[in-house]
């Protein structure tokens, strides 16, 4: 049995799927109106938004009796970044350097410290030692974007560098990342999209489906999908192994959200025209 998402992280996915392309604002009627197909109650979306304001990602506006929420700057980075990401169907070409971050962050900010690590981890570092990460990807603009909101500019240090052995750019690889737990995991999005996308293309055509259906369908295979950037680094491709499922995954993923995608957007944008009658 799949374990239902939690409320926040559905609304990331909404915004970061829909809602950005509209402007990057919605009712909060509209949003709690989207989530109820997926068993999330008006007092648990409330909550999260409340929630996500808190933390910086999300900011309100009232109009007459209405309230609206949108995307705060350090929102629209994290979903551009995030979408980067899930619609890329190849992998990019490596400019042969790594971008080292080295930090040591005071033991009375740990709390600090271990939001850090786990900003690194999402936007795409790996642990090299235990205050050293690493990545072979171009996120110095992230990294600074980090030290910035967390007022932490005296703790780190960003190093662009080669690697001069002994060991090899592929051993470094193996080292900070467990590049066969994560293969395995795209192999188990085949495993069980493959068919599921046969059998949902032809329902479509069939006009089995209606629009919510689609609307419900693409907004959980996103959800699920964006998951792979939790533990996926988004290596180049001169770094990754021979039998390499993450391009095979996007596309598949590719195919199923196209033909989802129309449909799915009739029903989102009725639901989100009604904060603007």
């Amino acid at each position: 049995m799949i374990k239902k998402p939690n409320t926040r992280s559905m609304i990331f996915t909404l915004y970061g799927d829909y809602i950005r392309r509209y402007g990057g604002e919605i009712w909060i009627g509209s949003l709690i109106e989207l989530l109820e197909p997926f068993d999330h109650t008006e007092q648990a979306v409330r909550t999260a938004i409340y929630r996500m304001g808190k933390q910086n990602w999300l900011t309100s506006r009232k109009e007459t009796n209405k309230s609206y929420y949108s995307l705060t700057k350090q929102g629209v980075k994290r979903m551009d970044e995030a979408a980067s990401r899930i619609y890329r169907i190849e992998p990019g070409n490596w400019d042969g350097k790594w971008r080292m971050v080295h930090y040591s962050i005071p033991e009375e900010n740990r709390h600090i410290r271990d939001e850090f690590r786990q900003e690194l981890s999402w936007s795409g570092f790996g642990p090299l030692l235990n205050s050293v990460w690493v990545s072979p990807n171009e996120l110095t603009s992230q990294v600074y974007d980090m030290v910035e909101r967390y007022d932490i500019k005296e703790h780190v240090h960003l190093f662009v560098s080669e690697n001069q052995g002994p060991k090899t750019d592929l051993d470094i690889i193996k080292q900070c990342w467990d590049i066969d737990f994560i293969n395995e995991r795209y192999k188990l999005f085949i495993e069980k999209n493959e068919n599921k996308f046969i059998e949902d293309k032809k329902k479509i055509e069939l006009g089995e489906y209606s629009e919510k259906d689609c609307f419900v369908k693409r907004t959980m295979l996103v959800h699920y999908y964006r998951k792979s950037l939790f533990i996926d680094p988004g290596l180049p491709k001169e770094l990754l192994p021979n039998k390499w499922l993450g391009e095979e995954a996007a596309k598949l993923f590719d195919k199923y959200y196209k033909i989802l995608e129309k449909p799915a957007n009739i029903f989102f944008e009725k639901v989100f025209a009604k904060g603007y009658e």
